[in-house]
């Protein structure tokens, strides 16, 4: 993959993406959000890869889009007038200047197969926020400083984080944060639920690997790539027996793969050797499911 506004390294089994920006402090922009969606889209096919940590270059993550960029700051088209309608399949090409380029990141992350893990090393607001939303813990810096700021600038907030942020931290939370538009220091940040622990800035990456290693490092890649999806996508049906519905197909075809081998190693009093493939031995009606909770 061509990149131009991210750096990917891979180091025993974790992709570290660093925002690479630095002289504009990792601001935002429709080609960033074009590399960082094809990253999440393209980690899934990749066995080499079991965690993702996203980073940023220098002082900032990310201080949100990037508003010195000439015509339309968000990458839209003006001369539209989109209809909710029209925004019924996400997947049209006509959507492409009507879609919100950071919901485009962060689905992509949610529909990712692997822990990912925000690495917060300085400010981020706007898209510098709502982007680590969609990821699995968010670890910051001791100098970072996090912020919805929205309403300063006149607009909405995005990225699917109105969803996202509330499951975080819960709505009463969620709405203060998004009205204020306050930014808030890293321990802030902790006290209200957005950020998992604070850590020295030069600890962070080394506290970021170690909490990807441990949910990851001997684990199953199917099961693992399983749990992440169920866990976001049951917990937003309307009643348990959805979730019991995938749960129990689930356990059925786990228990012809790894999980055949997990019962082996406990009953062998061994550790078990995991082969599985998350890029291609995901559960037979893996697609289908995924599709179809795209639609509603």
């Amino acid at each position: 993959m061509g990149l131009s506004t991210l750096t990917h390294e891979v180091e025993d089994g974790i992709l570290t993406v660093t925002l690479r920006r630095p002289e504009k402090l990792n601001g935002f922009t429709v080609e960033m959000a074009d590399e960082l969606e094809r990253t999440f889209v393209e980690v899934n096919d990749r066995d080499d890869v079991r965690a993702v940590i996203v980073t940023g270059s220098g002082k900032a993550f990310s201080v949100g889009m990037d508003l010195s960029v000439p015509g339309n700051a968000f990458g839209l088209d003006e001369s539209l007038q989109p209809t909710l309608e029209d925004m019924a399949d996400l997947d049209d090409p006509g959507l492409q200047k009507v879609r919100d380029t950071g919901g485009r990141v962060t689905l992509a992350i949610h529909d990712c197969r692997k822990p990912v893990i925000a690495a917060i090393n300085g400010t981020a607001v706007g898209i510098g926020a709502t982007m680590t939303l969609a990821m699995d813990a968010r670890l910051a810096s001791d100098v970072a400083r996090v912020g919805f700021v929205f309403g300063r600038i006149g607009v909405t907030p995005e990225a699917a984080s109105t969803w996202f942020l509330p499951r975080i931290v819960g709505m009463p939370t969620a709405l203060d944060l998004v009205y204020s538009a306050d930014i808030l220091d890293a321990e802030e940040a902790k006290a209200c639920g957005l950020v998992r622990s604070v850590h020295a800035p030069d600890e962070l990456l080394g506290a970021a690997r170690a909490l990807a290693d441990r949910w990851t490092r001997g684990k199953s890649a199917v099961g693992t790539a399983m749990a992440r999806q169920m866990m976001y996508r049951n917990s937003a049906q309307p009643h348990p027996a959805n979730a019991h519905r995938v749960d129990s197909l689930s356990m059925f075809y786990m228990s012809l793969g790894d999980g055949a081998e997990g019962v082996a190693a406990f009953r062998e009093k061994r550790a078990p050797e995991f082969g599985s493939s998350a890029a291609k031995g995901m559960p037979p009606f893996y697609e289908d499911w995924v599709g179809a909770s795209h639609q509603g």
